[in-house]
């Protein structure tokens, strides 16, 4: 008997950007025919039923998206069963979000009442200690990635004006051509939106190996800050959902407001930002560079000036991470003493009310 598994497709759940924390889980819930939102406090124990509820798909041939958290990316936050249009999401922490068809296409799931209070009351001053330093962290992790999103803007005013925006034009109609041709679907685009990676305690994290493993055709794209990659990748997604094809866009781990990652799956074709903090380099057969760094007109003095900005940039990047680290520690400390006071039987109780709405 031949037996085959789904497959597993890793993504960020959240990011946390220089304009907070970005996630787009609102587009799957809006998007999704079922979602099940599991409400609890911080705890390890609902990323491991997310886990076991991606393994029981896979084994059944089920394909699945599964969203990290990437203050510690093995834990799960989410997961997303396309063949059922079924979403699962861990929605009290670090993001809360409710119902807003509750009774219709949303149910909610609490475990709360799992927990022992009388364990918890016992551990108050801890917790409260422990919270209020979590908060510091994140606080300062934000402030650092806000510093450096500014930062950043600096490179791309100095690199904008030296960009041949003729030659760059030229370049995004030949792309449409080539990828498109004359093709229009007649049926309306389906498109997603996901978070291809984020800052970690570690520094950058990104998945995006796992996002293009079953592309044949990948595009790796080589420019400076500030020379289009985004506006290229974005008018071509535009282009694509008017044909009607299927786009998914990845949007960016330090602005939300940019995209990294374009995939296009009735094509097999991925393009994506392959410069650092995620750079890549062709590594299999399909592989090529769309090379934006010979569009941008040399000038020395700016060159200089960015090279200056860059040390700045970096500098903010390392307190983020160090902040990052921080902040991951405190919330592992949070999470282990919750999951101490988790009353079993009660939980095991729940547990099965989790697996009922699977199985419904």
């Amino acid at each position: 008997m031949v037996i085959i598994y789904g497959t597993i497709t890793e993504y960020m759940g959240t990011a946390y950007t220089g304009r907070g924390i970005a996630h787009k889980y609102d587009t799957l819930i809006a998007t999704a025919e079922q979602t099940l939102l599991v409400k609890a406090p911080p705890t390890n124990s609902v990323s491991d039923l997310l886990n076991e509820a991606t393994t029981y798909f896979i084994k059944r041939g089920f394909d699945v998206d599964r969203f990290h958290n990437p203050v510690d990316v093995d834990r799960i936050d989410a997961i997303f069963v396309s063949a059922f249009g079924l979403f699962i999401l861990q929605s009290s922490h670090p993001v809360a979000l409710e119902p807003t068809e509750f009774g219709g296409r949303h149910r909610v799931i609490s475990f709360y009442d799992t927990f022992d209070e009388n364990k918890l009351q016992a551990q108050t001053t801890d917790l409260k200690k422990i919270a209020e330093e979590s908060d510091l962290q994140r606080t300062k992790l934000l402030q650092a990635m806000t510093n450096a999103i500014h930062i950043h803007e600096e490179k791309e005013a100095l690199n904008i004006p030296r960009v041949m925006w003729k030659e760059h034009d030229e370049l995004l109609e030949s792309l449409k051509v080539e990828l498109f041709g004359t093709m229009k679907l007649h049926k309306k685009s389906t498109v997603a939106h996901r978070i291809a990676g984020s800052l970690a305690p570690g520094g950058s994290r990104d998945y995006l190996p796992s996002i293009t493993s079953r592309v044949k055709r990948r595009i790796l794209m080589k420019g400076l800050s500030g020379t289009g990659k985004s506006t290229m990748l974005k008018t071509l997604g535009k282009e694509a959902e008017q044909r009607g094809i299927d786009v998914q866009y990845g949007w960016c781990g330090l602005d939300p407001n940019s995209v990294d990652l374009l995939l296009f799956p009735e094509l097999s074709v991925c393009l994506f930002d392959a410069t650092l903090p995620h750079e890549y380099d062709p590594e299999r057969p399909g592989d090529e560079i769309l090379d934006l760094v010979s569009l941008v007109a040399e000038n020395a003095e700016a060159e200089e000036a960015v090279q200056e900005i860059e040390g700045r940039y970096k500098e903010k990047i390392m307190d983020g991470i160090g902040y990052m680290h921080a902040f991951a520690q405190s919330e592992s400390k949070l999470r282990d003493v919750m999951d101490k006071a988790i009353d079993r039987k009660r939980f095991e109780e729940k547990a099965k009310q989790f697996w009922a709405c699977i199985h419904e």
